[in-house]
């Protein structure tokens, strides 16, 4: 197999179990229904475990553009191979969202909100605001890819590794994910949006393409600062793209604090 596919299949196994979960604690009449943000949580969790068993001796599994490209900006992956495993990372997501489409196709029909419909595929803020929702992506993945780092710096078991990894996303998703649904990966949104756009799902609305973004540039700017934060800390290995990167995330912190007043209570 080659490392394209396995991208690929291990980012249709993460997004299956990942938007699977979510369809069956939100759309209606699942036997699942309202089994709440803990159940959601360790899901992603093990759909990230799945993920990395299913094709880690293949490609390494990134799964996630923003490791692809924090791996690149480290020197731990060629810039050759980022274009390709980005493009299967994609195809997979849209793979594995169309795939829990069919799966709960009457669930949709049942379900009249579209903003619960969208939600099975993508991810939305609790409170909109915008440098507000960045900065959560931004942050969420920035520990995403600093804790796969500093997880891979140690010697587990053979085969606990990607346990352990799998317990870091459901951390983050406990911790960091209330406010925008911690996408921390832009294949994980952007593909199975593209889904939701694409599909005749049951009485869909908007696929939100104004928020869109967010999750796209969040954790790309959280991810290449968190292994370049790495690299500085524990190699002594400073590139002047952390400084940039780290400067950016303070004024869009900055810019979060200075538009408060715009939050919607």
């Amino acid at each position: 197999m080659s490392a394209f596919l396995g991208e690929l299949i291990g980012t249709a196994v993460l997004i299956l179990i990942g938007c699977g979960v979510v369809a069956g604690v939100t759309l209606n009449k699942t036997k699942s229904n309202g089994a709440g943000w803990v159940v959601i949580t360790f899901a992603w969790g093990l759909a990230v475990t799945f993920g990395v068993f299913a094709v880690g001796r293949i490609s390494g599994a990134h799964l996630n553009p923003a490791l692809t490209l924090a791996l690149a900006l480290t020197g731990d992956f060629p810039w050759k191979d980022v274009v390709p495993y980005i493009a299967a990372q994609m195809l997979g997501a849209i793979i594995g969202a169309t795939i829990v489409f069919f799966h709960y196709l009457p669930h949709f029909k049942a379900t009249n909100d579209t903003g619960t419909k969208l939600g099975v595929f993508s991810t939305g803020p609790a409170i909109k605001h915008t440098y507000s929702n960045l900065l959560s992506e931004v942050i969420g993945t920035f520990l995403l890819v600093f804790g796969i780092l500093f997880i891979g710096a140690n010697e587990f078991t053979e085969g606990l590794n990607p346990v352990v990894v799998g317990l870091l996303i459901v951390a983050i998703g406990m911790a960091l994910g209330g406010t925008t649904g911690y996408a921390i990966n832009p294949a994980r949104d952007l593909g199975p949006r593209i889904a939701h756009f694409i599909l005749p799902i049951p009485g869909k609305g908007s696929s939100d393409w104004g928020y869109s973004w967010i999750p796209v540039v969040g954790p790309l700017i959280g991810g290449a600062l968190g292994g370049l934060t790495y690299k500085a800390l524990f190699t002594g290995e400073i590139n002047w793209l952390f400084w940039v990167l780290l400067a950016v995330t303070l004024i869009i912190a900055f810019l979060a604090l200075a538009t408060k007043d715009q939050i919607e209570e």
